[in-house]
């Protein structure tokens, strides 16, 4: 098992990558804390785990520095920490105002990086670890209506590179991912307006939304949770200070592909 003896903590553990991301670590030999707000689904990905459940906000220091504590007092250390809670409003830049703008970069981005600092010490004590960061193909390309969202994803791929250069020498790993649309609540969610507008189905909004994309679909919540398995683990024992897009291919095609590839299947 390439996590045996490890101690991990992630947050937004209860649904979507997530939750994969927990389930994929118990089985592979690790101890996991899942963080997040909604108590009734973290207990029960605790219990499916054997894990511990802590419930609070990413966005309140307390409740970060509180989940560390568990790790270390129930499990003896941490070694892994996946920061995954997020969410996000939509709005262009002159039309998102202060309390959505400084809500997604909490929780987003503040939310990982007080998950960080509260975790440093811990996983220095253990003689290392890695520190995972759920980004977004949005660090690198926009949508529409969705400036909050996409500088907080953006600047979470410079906090990785920051946690990598700092402390590789303290034997902390810091790495990014970035995946594309993924099968999971919150992106259920963003497929109700093509759900409401053209009378489709979510499996044929996520099927519209990736046409192009070399794959030709949506990833599923357990194929992210792989990528952390990998980062965590020490098969990537030398990566550090990257971002690992996980998105289908869709970053790799030239916009203008997109002409050819209507009349193609």
């Amino acid at each position: 098992m390439r996590l045996e003896g490890k101690v991990a903590i992630v947050s937004g553990g209860g649904t979507g990558i997530g939750a994969a991301t927990a389930r994929m670590f118990a089985k592979e030999g690790a101890k996991v804390v899942v963080t997040g707000r909604r108590h009734q689904p973290l207990e029960a990905v605790a219990a499916e785990t054997g894990g511990l459940a802590v419930a609070g906000d990413t966005a309140d220091d307390e409740h970060v520095r509180s989940a560390v504590a568990t790790a270390v007092d129930e499990f003896g250390g941490l070694d892994i920490v996946v920061a995954n809670a997020g969410l996000g409003f939509g709005g262009a830049a002159a039309d998102v105002d202060d309390e959505r703008w400084d809500r997604t970069l909490d929780v987003n981005l503040s939310g990982a990086f007080r998950l960080a600092r509260a975790a440093i010490p811990a996983l220095i004590q253990r003689g290392g670890g890695s520190i995972v960061l759920i980004s977004s193909v949005n660090a690198f390309v926009s949508g529409s209506e969705s400036a909050a969202y996409g500088t907080s994803k953006a600047a979470m791929n410079g906090l990785a590179r920051s946690l990598a250069v700092d402390y590789g020498p303290k034997g902390i790993r810091a790495n990014a991912i970035c995946p594309g649309w993924v099968i999971t609540e919150m992106g259920d969610s963003a497929m109700e307006d093509l759900v409401t507008e053209r009378g489709i189905s979510t499996d044929e909004a996520y099927a519209l939304v990736t046409r192009y994309t070399p794959l030709r679909r949506p990833a599923a919540a357990d194929e992210i949770a792989a990528c952390c398995l990998f980062l965590a683990s020490d098969e990537s024992s030398i990566v550090t200070g990257t971002a690992l897009v996980a998105d289908g291919g869709g970053l790799a095609m030239d916009l203008t592909e997109v002409a050819w590839q209507q009349e193609r299947p």
